[in-house]
């Protein structure tokens, strides 16, 4: 049997060792065609000028769905009690390239067990916040990568996942449901250094759905944005420029305040449906605590706290069993922090949908952003749409037109 179930399973299709059993494989390809304005060829504070690009890119940086294969299995123990496993690569179609910083299973790998009171799972996940915020927000429906807040400043569009994790997660009961995690920071003496600590909860029922969660992250330049093989936080190099071996320093938005002591994200979404529309709200806090801290680079002296506080306003239409359209308005500004006068920044997100099966889409959609004030860098702010390089200027726009295959 076991011969058996390998050659099926190396073939691509799942097999099942008895009838409450099982071992499966599946996958996404996300693939389309980009193009944004204003992106810099040059380096801050030297002279930036802006370009356009077009691109062949992978869902992975800018669309729907990061392109991933996986394996799930469930093993029935008896009494109520089940095994379960996920292993889930993400890689960039485009060219076979490993994503999540290079890890061979970057997108999420955990072993857990199940019983008629909830699930308790170990290993690298999605934070509990992510589980109940992203599918509110449009980054998790149509707008894609890009659509996310400037940066993913809050995380909606999971750019960083937990990694050491326990996570419980109750069973439906009602509508009701919650998630708790606990990421082992792993410092000997000091138990709460490069911890993270999450939870969330929601309601669906009828039209109204909702959701809240919230993150905690102590030392995030190195528990949160450098937990992948190839990411090692934000560096500066000698003359005080960001270094380039990070997501996070490429990110105008926040990158100067790595030296957070503990990055905070609270929020609440919600969604209500009428007919084939579908309003949406969702509200997010993030704050970068304690800065000047030892937890990161801080080479312009930045101390105390920076907030930002950010509002999605989004609606969508299915307009027909295989055909979405949605727009959404999101709004996010940053308070002063020693002096600097904060910063704000405007986004419009237009999208939509069509399926051609159950399991293969075509999709579209178009950002543009428009920033003012100062950034984390003490530069004026330059617009900075999530997955591409910031903008020479305060304005960017973004589009994107893709096709992709479930499986």
């Amino acid at each position: 049997m076991k011969r058996i179930c390998s050659a099926i399973f190396l073939g691509g299709v799942a097999c099942s060792a008895h009838a409450q059993s099982s071992v499966s494989l599946y996958g996404i390809l996300d693939l389309g065609v980009t193009y944004v304005n204003n992106t810099q060829t040059g380096r801050a504070g030297r002279g930036l000028t802006g370009g356009h690009q077009f691109a062949l890119t992978d869902g992975t940086s800018t669309g729907m769905s990061g392109s991933r294969w996986g394996v799930r299995g469930v093993e029935d123990l008896g009494g109520g009690l089940k095994a379960l496993f996920v292993l889930e690569n993400g890689f960039n179609a485009n060219n076979g390239a490993l994503a999540q910083g290079g890890a061979e299973f970057g997108r999420q790998v955990y072993v857990g067990l199940q019983n008629n009171v909830g699930t308790v799972k170990l290993g690298r996940q999605y934070d509990p916040y992510v589980d109940y915020l992203q599918p509110l927000a449009v980054v998790g429906q149509w707008a894609g990568y890009m659509g996310t807040h400037p940066d993913d400043l809050d995380n909606l569009a999971n750019t960083n996942r937990i990694n050491n994790a326990i996570k419980f997660a109750t069973l439906n009961y009602r509508g009701f449901s919650a998630e708790a995690a606990y990421s082992f920071g792993g410092a000997a003496g000091n138990v709460t250094q490069d911890q993270i600590w999450s939870a969330g909860a929601g309601y669906s029922g009828g039209p109204i759905t909702i959701g809240v969660g919230y993150l905690n992250a102590r030392d995030p330049n190195i528990s949160f944005f450098g937990n992948t093989p190839n990411k090692g936080g934000v560096t500066v190099d000698n003359m005080g420029a960001f270094g380039t071996t990070t997501s996070a320093q490429m990110n105008p938005v926040f990158a100067g305040y790595a030296s957070a002591k503990t990055q905070q994200i609270a929020g609440l979404g919600a969604a209500y449906a009428v007919s084939q529309t579908t309003f949406g709200v969702v509200v997010t806090n993030t704050r970068f605590e304690s800065l000047g801290s030892s937890s990161g680079p801080n080479p312009l002296g930045y101390t105390g706290t920076a907030e930002f506080t950010n509002v999605e306003l989004s609606v969508s239409s299915r307009v027909s069993p295989t055909l979405l359209f949605g727009t959404a308005f999101d709004y996010t500004k940053r308070n002063s922090v020693d002096g600097d006068g904060g910063a704000k920044y405007l986004q419009l997100d237009f999208g939509g949908d069509y399926n051609l099966s159950k399991r293969t889409d075509v999709y579209a959609f178009a950002v543009m952003q428009r920033a003012s004030g100062r950034d984390s860098l003490g530069q004026p702010a330059v617009a900075s749409i999530s997955g591409f390089s910031p903008s020479a200027t305060n304005k960017q726009i973004g589009f994107r037109l893709a096709l992709r295959h479930r499986f």
